[in-house]
């Protein structure tokens, strides 16, 4: 049984779809998947170390606001539809699985015109134009909000909550401090700007370093393809609470476990691995859809936002070690967002599995 997962380009829509994969993995030991990224974005590491096969599907990307790329982008879009008619022709998945980007929007609609059934995954607050455009072929829509069950068709639409990798809620911080080597008496920051890596929190975080000194220990998830000279140069100037790396694969789970504090942008992916783990997040959203994700997390008392445009490292290292010192806070933080964030259950991700499979063998009747 052959499954399409597609989506790349950041890790936000990466992330859970491995969590479903593992799942229905579980349930049905014959699956075979394929995953269908993006050519140079960070999915591919991820994606090949859980032995998933990995193609790149080419595709354009449409804008709601007047573009000349959009223009440009439109063979493209064309020709990705195209190619993934081929390869669904060829490899006769079962269903396309998606949590949104625009490398899957072709894909979509080409398996929608092929027969094949499509699920969609709906995470951030706001709806993108790629779910907009794929929930018309989608077998079944879940999302990861009990509000968004109003966004899209009442009959195909379940709300299932965010799909949440188990090694992340198994590993202990016993285990994460062993792993990083880190000081036992010292709370632990675990800072992540994704996959590709924030410029501007890696900034934030710089900056701060030197203000966190006998304060905390810090785990820095810089991303691929980042300067390193100033990181390298922290590093020797802080040896013993800073530490920067480029690139998490397996590692993600031991520097959730170590850390007492998460600072992170605000992705849906990463905002319900916190909620998981019932962890204090600081959280600077990039400019656009995370601000309303976090606009709506801090205004429930869930989580600290931090404006990028007005912020510097003095100041953020103020705020991590006021809250270090309020513990009471800290738990509230962790327990609301963890409320507002609730993790997707096993038995409802294989529910809309085969759901959506029934469905697709009914519209072929």
């Amino acid at each position: 049984m052959k499954i399409f997962f597609s989506g790349g380009g950041t890790l936000g829509p990466v992330t859970p779809l491995l969590t479903i994969y593992d799942t229905l993995k579980r349930q049905y030991p014959d699956i075979e998947a394929v995953w269908l990224g993006t050519k140079n974005g960070p999915e591919r590491e991820l994606v090949q170390k859980k032995g998933i096969e990995f193609a790149v599907l080419p595709s354009g990307k449409l804008r709601r606001y007047f573009s000349f790329w959009n223009i440009t982008d439109a063979p493209k879009i064309i020709y990705a539809f195209f190619a993934s008619a081929r390869r669904i022709r060829k490899l006769r998945p079962v269903i396309c699985i998606s949590a949104g980007g625009f490398v899957s929007v072709p894909l979509h609609w080409a398996a929608r015109f092929l027969g094949v059934p499509t699920w969609i995954h709906q995470q951030d607050i706001e709806v993108g134009l790629a779910n907009r455009l794929m929930s018309w072929p989608a077998k079944i829509i879940t999302v990861s909000l009990r509000r968004h069950l109003n966004n899209f068709s009442a009959k195909k639409t379940v709300w299932l909550g965010n799909p949440v990798r188990n090694d992340l809620i198994i590993t202990t911080r016993d285990e994460g401090l062993d792993f990083f080597q880190l000081d036992r008496e010292l709370p632990v920051i675990f800072a992540t700007g994704g996959g590709t890596g924030s410029l501007r929190l890696n900034q934030l975080i710089m900056e701060s370093v030197a203000g966190l000194e006998g304060v905390a220990q810090i785990i820095h998830l810089s991303g691929k393809d980042r300067p390193r000279e100033l990181i390298a140069s922290l590093q020797t100037a802080f040896p013993n609470h800073y530490r920067a790396y480029q690139f998490f694969t397996d590692e993600m789970k031991y520097a959730y476990a170590a850390a007492d504090i998460i600072i992170s942008r605000g992705g849906f992916g990463t905002l319900t691995e916190i909620a998981a783990l019932g962890k204090p997040a600081i959280i600077v959203p990039k400019p656009g859809h995370q601000e309303q994700n976090v606009a709506y997390l801090s205004a429930q008392g869930a989580v600290i936002q931090v404006n990028e445009r007005t912020t510097d490292g003095n100041y953020l290292a103020k705020i991590i070690a006021e809250l270090l010192a309020d513990k009471n806070k800290m738990r509230e933080l962790g327990g609301r967002l963890r409320e507002l964030l609730p993790r997707a259950r096993t038995e409802d991700i294989v529910a809309a599995f085969d759901r959506a499979i029934r469905a697709g063998s009914i519209g072929r009747k």
